[in-house]
């Protein structure tokens, strides 16, 4: 057998990556791509790695993780249903909590139909895919998500991005579709690295000057933002011009598993044409009854919206006032991007942090925008006031240590 790699190894692709991996392994720093959580104590809290840590990357948004209601009605379910389906929603796996918790979804967005998917990656996979195939027209923002990229790619249709949050570029792109063919904009209320919002009212108002459907993914503003916590779309004022809302159980609903909602009166055609709903085992009914009951309770929680504000602008304002530069002049949404100057400095920092007691995400190019590298806060509605000050006290100490303020 060869030493070195063969031609033509299907690895090599991956080399810049690796290397990078191992450079930063290098010093004997911890792995911030394989954090360990040995024991999670509330939504806010942790044992990370061997450390009594604070919980500032989950997305775990309104803290519904440990509702007691929602646990509560997890373990009734397992009890009475068993640990999972063993097959999809078309044949044997629907069960009677898979239809509830599509009715919960129902209610809380005031919307016709809902479909739940196993996960929100896969519900932006089967749903963009399916509606927009060859000869079709995808207009999407160029900050969008993976699951978002991927579904167009599997749909083959044809893909037109525009430039981050463009209204300018985004008319330019539908103006040049041909006449007659399929259009479908696909927009995000929330984007995931820098925690800004998308300027729906205008960017949907432009949609259908145009005649193209809009799907917007809500998943990191469903729960928290709007009068009701439906999202942005809400907020603008133009929830009912979305034809798809795409959402996930795994930030605000606290659970695991995606959805997707519309009014379109054909869209229970899905359930037969979609393959990544067809062709897949079904969520257990325990993760269907808590997600069903932690929906329900969404509605109704306006204080812990209220919460989880002010510690978005307590946090952001006071980041700044220490001198890190921040992803938005302004919060917008529960996440706080904190800029690095470089890999190296953002992974030396992310490890201080991680030793003062604290985690948050460190992310990196290509996932995220103009090649930044960012320190990703998610805050929760349970943080405590005093939790984001020894929060602000953490980042004090690890960014002077660092020698980023």
């Amino acid at each position: 057998m060869a030493d070195g790699p063969a031609s033509g190894d299907l690895f090599s692709k991956f080399d810049e990556l690796i290397a990078m991996r191992e450079g930063l392994l290098a010093g004997g720093q911890e792995d911030p791509f394989s954090l360990v959580m040995e024991q999670v104590l509330s939504p806010t809290q942790a044992i990370c790695n061997g450390r009594n840590t604070i919980l500032l990357g989950t997305y775990n948004y309104m803290g519904m993780t440990f509702d007691p209601d929602v646990i509560a009605a997890g373990k009734q379910a397992y009890d009475e249903f068993g640990a999972g389906t063993t097959g999809s929603r078309v044949l044997n796996g629907t069960f009677y909590h898979h239809r509830d918790v599509e009715n919960a979804l129902k209610e809380f967005y005031a919307m016709d139909h809902a479909m739940v998917f196993s996960t929100g990656y896969q519900a932006n996979l089967g749903i963009i895919s399916t509606i927009a195939g060859k000869g079709d027209y995808i207009i999407l923002d160029i900050d969008s998500h993976a699951s978002i990229w991927d579904g167009c790619k599997m749909g083959d249709a044809e893909v037109v991005p525009f430039k981050h949050n463009d209204l300018d570029a985004l008319e330019k792109r539908l103006r040049r579709v041909p006449e007659g063919a399929g259009k479908l904009v696909v927009l995000e209320g929330v984007y995931s690295m820098l925690g800004d919002i998308a300027p729906l009212k205008q960017m949907v108002s432009i949609a259908k000057k145009y005649g193209a459907m809009v799907l917007v993914d809500e998943a990191h503003s469903m729960g928290f933002i709007g009068e009701h916590g439906r999202g942005v779309c809400e907020e603008a004022g133009v929830i009912d011009d979305c034809d798809f809302i795409i959402g996930t159980f795994s930030k605000s609903v606290g659970t695991v598993g995606g959805f997707c909602v519309s009014n379109h009166p054909k869209f229970e055609i899905m359930r037969l044409v979609c393959r990544p709903y067809v062709f897949t085992a079904a969520l257990p009914p325990a993760v269907m009854a808590s997600s069903a009951t932690s929906i329900r309770k969404l509605m109704h929680n306006g204080n812990k919206r209220a919460d989880l504000w002010e510690n978005s602008r307590t946090l952001h304002s006071g980041l700044r006032a220490l001198g890190f530069q921040l992803g938005t002049d302004e919060p917008q949404s529960a996440i706080i991007a904190v800029v690095m100057p470089d890999l190296e400095k953002g992974a030396a920092m992310w490890e201080a942090l991680l030793k003062e007691g604290l985690y948050v995400n460190l992310a990196r190019p290509p996932a995220t925008p103009a090649n930044m590298t960012l320190l990703r806060c998610s805050l929760c509605a349970e943080h405590s006031p005093k939790q984001v000050q020894t929060i602000l006290g953490m980042f004090e100490r690890a960014g002077k240590a660092v020698g980023i303020i």
